[in-house]
């Protein structure tokens, strides 16, 4: 029944894109219910060939309501004539590079249907990519995208307090896990915190909340690894906001707008810090000692595979008899007929098992390209209310790159959906700096002599 509806639901797009086309804020509130969508993904994603039980970073060629309305916007582009390159920027250059450096896993695969699902994953993603860049391409509207940023994380917060009074130990919203929670709330909470730097509570009391709401997250998880990323991204986003951003603004100014959520902040902190202590020091020590093994589970298969790796979305199967890797790096296991071994803590090593060393320099070299173009942005748009974005984005990406070196969370799907809406909202940014300064300050312009007059 499910696959009849996904097929209706297909066949609804092309008139979807037609219908969006009469009105340009018809299209905004599509972005919108792209991101609802987005926050119930797991109640509406379509799982084809799917194998629940498989421990790896596919289960099936999975379809959600995101990536039909992700088409319909890319349709809506093309009916207006604004659809973007098929490769439109450097970042997505380096994906695509990526991507093909990940393909010639597929020789030394044993199970191939398993590794289409993983390729099948990324050509959606780019889908998504795609799309958002498409909706900025057509309606210039990076505010309502931010708007709706902010929504979802304020739902997300909502799911984690009702959680919270649920008694669970480790809520994770909206996610499959909570240290995809705690990972994505970085992004959020860095790009909200530039926004209140930048504006004040007065002029920015929904993005304050949102930002508030996000950092909340963070530390509910009691995720460790995000935990200890707070301090360092945190400083990296007001260093950048302070100094690039904002260097026009009286530093007095920025400081008196910190120091109260500072206070509140530590307060929260306190309140939660015996649990936050717990979960560093009692924290069961075959946790640590599995994160090891399975780190050199694939360092074995890196030494035997360099090159194109074992397999994309092939660890789960390689990990096991067969292959020997488990027992060359001195994992002891209990293997049953339904035993299923965990997958190795770092996105990093798990890319350079199952792909190779190149797939894995190409997809760092992709990921850190954003964090300097956020950088980069921020100076070109410094003064600018869009210097937030960039700005925010730098200290969340430093915590999610770093938190990835503890976390496979950057193969999740719902994690790498928000990546690519703030790559595209980035790439967007990039390539109309220029223009975008020049019409704030023309605005600017025109209200002083509109004050004067």
């Amino acid at each position: 029944m499910k696959y009849a509806v996904f097929f209706l639901a297909l066949l609804g797009v092309p008139p979807l894109a037609a219908i969006l086309s009469f009105n340009k804020a018809w299209i905004k509130y599509a972005v919108w219910i792209m991101l609802g969508a987005l926050a119930v993904y797991q109640n509406t994603a379509i799982n084809f060939f799917s194998y629940e039980e498989y421990r790896g970073s596919s289960r099936g060629m999975e379809v959600s309501i995101v990536y039909l309305l992700a088409l319909a916007l890319i349709i809506l582009a093309a009916i207006k004539s604004r659809l973007p390159k098929f490769i439109p920027s450097a970042g997505a250059w380096l994906y695509v590079i990526y991507f093909l450096l990940c393909l010639p896993s597929l020789t030394t695969a044993e199970n191939r249907l398993f590794s289409w699902m993983e390729i099948w994953k990324m050509i959606m993603l780019y889908l998504t990519y795609l799309s958002v860049r498409a909706y900025l391409n057509v309606t210039d509207d990076v505010k309502s995208l931010v708007k709706g940023l902010a929504a979802f994380a304020v739902f997300n917060f909502l799911l984690v307090i009702k959680d919270h009074f649920a008694g669970v130990y480790q809520p994770k919203g909206v996610f499959p896990h909570q240290n995809g929670l705690a990972m994505a709330m970085h992004l959020f909470a860095n790009m909200f915190f530039a926004y209140f730097l930048a504006r004040g509570l007065n002029r920015a009391k929904f993005y304050t909340f949102a930002f508030v709401a996000s950092a909340a997250c963070i530390v509910r998880t009691y995720s460790r690894g995000a935990l200890a990323m707070i301090p360092l991204s945190f400083a990296v986003t007001f260093t950048l906001s302070a100094f690039v951003a904002l260097k026009k603004i009286p530093k007095g100014r920025i400081f008196a707008r910190v120091a109260p959520l500072a206070i509140i902040g530590l307060a929260g902190l306190a309140a939660m810090l015996p649990r936050i202590i717990e979960r560093f020091t009692e924290a069961p020590e075959a946790s640590a000692n599995t994160r090891v093994e399975l780190a050199l589970c694939a360092k074995e298969m890196i030494l035997d595979e360099p090159w194109c790796g074992v397999g994309i979305n092939n660890w789960g199967i390689k990990i096991n008899p067969p292959y020997e890797y488990a027992e060359r790096a001195g994992r002891i296991t209990n293997r049953g007929d339904d035993f299923r071994d965990g997958i190795v803590e770092t996105v990093y090593l798990l890319v350079g098992a199952e792909c190779g060393v190149p797939a894995l320099v190409a997809m760092i070299i992709w990921f850190f390209s954003y964090l300097f173009l956020s950088v980069r942005l921020t100076w070109r748009l410094a003064g600018t209310p869009y210097a937030a974005i960039p700005a925010g984005l730098a200290g969340g990406f430093v915590a999610l790159y770093l938190q990835s070196c503890l976390e496979w969370t950057l193969r999740m799907q719902m994690n790498l959906i928000l990546l690519f809406f703030f790559f595209a909202l980035l790439d967007h940014l990039n390539a109309n700096w220029r223009r975008l300064k020049n019409e704030y300050n023309e605005s600017r312009v025109k209200e002083v002599k509109h004050v004067g007059a």
